[in-house]
């Protein structure tokens, strides 16, 4: 579920969850810690999450110097749509590809660790992921990368006890 923020005509950002205003950099680190936001005008709902991420981004870019090419945001004002949709549709492909390389590792991981005792075999791969509809793509990530860390983690408790028993 999405962190509601509603956005007023003086450009205040209040976040509904916490009942109190936040600056672009607080919901930069939302984002950052795995929540989604969405943001919408206090009067008349319109949607203005994309506006604001671009706002996200925009500041990021002019604190920290060089986030963004210029030549890319020539070409991005140059072509207009046409190269806004090149770059959404390039973005999603990479974005599914490292999902993809992910779940990967994740699968090689799980066994190589069980072939080394580390942890106990599981099911096969697709037994249980094939049960559940994954929610979003965005939230699919953030668990998965949160699981892997969680293992990682596990995994080195477990090779630290049998190096020092």
């Amino acid at each position: 579920m999405a962190y509601v923020i509603r956005r007023y005509a003086n450009r205040k950002l209040y976040d509904v969850q916490e009942s109190r205003y936040v600056t672009l950099e607080e919901l930069e680190e939302l984002i950052r810690m795995g929540k989604e936001i969405s943001v919408v005008d206090a009067t008349s709902g319109d949607d203005l999450t994309s506006v604001t991420l671009a706002q996200i981004i925009l500041e990021i870019e002019r604190n920290r110097r060089a986030a963004l090419p210029t030549a890319f945001l020539h070409q991005l004002i140059k072509h207009g749509e046409t190269w806004q949709d090149f770059v959404q549709t390039s973005l999603r492909a990479s974005m599914e590809g490292i999902i993809t390389s992910q779940r990967e590792a994740d699968r090689i991981f799980r066994e190589w660790a069980a072939r080394a005792g580390l942890t106990p075999a599981e099911e096969p791969a697709g037994t249980t992921e094939k049960a559940q509809e994954p929610p979003l793509e965005s939230e699919n990530l953030r668990n998965e990368m949160d699981a892997l860390k969680e293992k990682l983690r596990a995994l080195e408790e477990k090779l630290n006890r049998k190096e020092g028993g």
